[in-house]
């Protein structure tokens, strides 16, 4: 029976995919459920379910890769950058024989089918599009709060009172539905999701799960009484999923720079298995862990004793990264000013007019960023961005992208002198210019351009 809905499910998937994804969705529910796994409890039943499962995606792949880049062959660049970074980082692993394959094709298998769910299917695009204009008007109710104390002119004007106040706001909701043990519900259902089938650990997946609606120094917290028994493969993953999500705060600030709501959100929970993924690529698991139950780890409540002490504390501790974005971008933007005057300085001792730092990596990077799949007129811009990120500050580099956005939507013209002035739109993606924000994160960008 299962033989024959295989060839059922695959047949229905490849004559095409966006009218049965309804089936693919109830089918990936139906399989994951506990009481569904456990007629597979036999190892040679399991042992055969994996080839299956594992033949349909790769021929998938292959159909994939034969129907759908034949009309944009451009695609195959993309997915050559994908294979790219999986080689490099694989060849700087840690422990080469002990690498979990299914760990590493899981988590991007995941994330290409969430980026085909967001890219390449309506319902998806819509409703992450719908996600998106429900946290920017949720955002700025905001003003309520902010114009009563600085006035009207000052948080249309300066930057300080227009988007730090945000940051405040985000916090205080954060803490209010952590409070009410919302958040924790949903980051453990994620996280048993990304423990099921990538085959982590709890503390680990949980805490990468985290990291989509909490920070990179709150997400350890959640795990904070599991740290000590963990290996070192496990708080490599943790200190991964850090860098590779945008926490829910910070979140709030990077649509107040104007960039689009819906590409962060998608972009942040896409990051996610790939983070755990290359993780365990580049540090996999040599230790035998202490947590490999299957019931998950147990995450509290908060410490408040009502709401109102949940909203207010939350506020309070906001006022620390609101205090830190500042500082940051007054400290980076001044320091990356200085940087390029002292380059301009050098160049122009030998003839080299308008060396800065920017120019520097749009030339360093421009190899890896045309690998990601970006349009080689948009190379240099985008590579210009990522070095910003990953020399300066994340900060600077949403405010340096949310300039090149301005300029496309003030009508400025995209070539002048020879210089391109902002990112191209695709003809697919009309006014949602997702690459914009996933350029720093490469194998999200990858993916997302392959599609």
């Amino acid at each position: 029976r299962q033989g024959s809905y295989a060839a059922y499910f695959l047949a229905a998937c490849i004559l095409d995919f966006q009218r049965a994804l309804a089936l693919f969705v109830l089918t990936c529910l139906v399989a994951l459920r506990p009481a569904c796994l456990k007629p597979f409890k036999s190892s040679c039943l399991k042992l055969w379910m994996k080839w299956v499962f594992a033949g349909v995606s790769l021929v998938g792949l292959i159909l994939w890769l034969a129907l759908d880049t034949a009309q944009r062959p451009e695609q195959l660049i993309s997915f050559a950058g994908i294979c790219m970074f999986v080689l490099i980082l694989f060849a700087c692993s840690k422990h080469h024989s002990a690498v979990s394959w299914r760990t590493v094709l899981w988590g991007l298998g995941l994330q290409f089918v969430f980026g085909i769910l967001v890219i390449r299917t309506d319902p998806g695009f819509n409703a992450f599009q719908w996600l998106g204009d429900q946290i920017q008007i949720f955002l700025n109710y905001t003003v309520a709060g902010s114009s009563f104390v600085y006035g009207d002119t000052l948080i249309k004007n300066v930057f300080a009172f227009q988007s730090l106040p945000i940051i405040l706001f985000f916090g205080c909701m954060m803490s209010i539905l952590y409070y009410l043990g919302l958040v924790q519900w949903i980051v453990q259902k994620i996280a048993w999701f990304l423990q099921v089938t990538m085959g982590t650990t709890p503390t680990e997946t949980l805490a990468v799960a985290g990291n989509i609606f909490v920070g990179m120094t709150e997400a350890p917290l959640l795990i904070r009484p599991y740290l000590a028994d963990m290996t070192l493969s496990e708080i490599h993953a943790v200190m991964t999923g850090g860098f590779a999500t945008i926490s829910g705060t910070v979140l709030g600030s990077f649509i107040s720079f104007g960039i689009d709501a819906s590409s962060l959100i998608s972009a942040s929970v896409m990051a996610a298995p790939s983070a755990l993924a290359l993780s365990k690529l580049v540090y996999p698991e040599v230790e035998e862990s202490k947590f490999k139950n299957e019931e998950g780890v147990k995450l509290p409540r908060g410490k408040e004793k009502n709401i109102l002490e949940a909203a207010s504390s939350g506020a309070t501790d906001a006022i620390g990264l609101a205090a830190n974005v500042a500082a940051n971008l007054i400290a980076f933007l001044a320091v990356l000013a200085f940087i390029n005057a002292a380059l301009s300085w050098l160049g122009e001792l030998v003839d080299i007019q308008g060396l800065t730092f920017q120019v520097i990596c749009s030339y360093i990077l421009r190899p890896m960023v045309f690998m990601m799949g970006v349009e080689w007129a948009d190379c240099p811009i985008v590579a210009e961005m990522v070095g910003i990120k990953f020399f300066t500050n994340e900060f600077v580099a949403y405010q340096q992208l949310s300039q090149y956005k301005n300029k496309r939507l003030s009508g400025v013209e995209e070539w002048i002198g020879g210089e391109k002035q902002w990112i191209s739109v695709s003809d697919d993606s009309e006014e949602l210019q997702q690459e914009e924000c996933w350029a720093e994160r490469p194998m999200v960008l990858s993916i997302s351009l392959f599609l």
